[in-house]
């Protein structure tokens, strides 16, 4: 059984996007991220949580830990469509090859086109292969 295929199953069947999904060495610890448009609340990772403990109990998965929450202010964007949604947000990006000696880049998201992501920072616009970013998040945005 694909564990990972079975927590995405899981979580979109209950009507949530699997944003992430993290296991500890030898699968003790298991993390699961979920959100939806309207954001995430405790009721959503209760439900979560308690859908997939049944899951796992059926399919006999071992572990210790399961631990269900939203992905947090500093939202990790992994898939094309993450880019696409929080377009017009600022974001952090790490390449996995330096351009023009700079691996990380801070701006707002312009969107994506063929596979390729447009940033805006510092008057200029960038684009990379949505393939060379190795790890890109949103930064928060506090109001007071």
């Amino acid at each position: 059984m694909d564990l990972l295929k079975a927590v995405e199953q899981a979580v979109e069947g209950l009507g949530y996007e699997l944003v992430d999904f993290e296991t500890s060495p030898q699968a003790r610890l298991l993390r699961v991220f979920i959100d939806t448009p309207d954001g995430v609340g405790i009721e959503d990772c209760t439900r979560v949580s308690n859908h997939l403990t049944r899951l796992f109990a059926v399919e006999n998965i071992d572990y210790d830990r399961l631990e269900v929450s939203s992905p947090g202010l500093d939202r990790p964007l992994k898939k094309e469509a993450d880019f696409v949604r929080f377009a017009g947000q600022e974001a952090q990006l790490r390449l996995s090859l330096a351009v023009n000696g700079q691996r990380n880049f801070t701006g707002v998201l312009a969107g994506v086109a063929d596979g390729r992501l447009r940033l805006e920072c510092d008057g200029k616009t960038h684009e990379f292969e949505l393939q060379q970013v190795a790890k890109a998040r949103l930064v928060p945005q506090i109001k007071f």
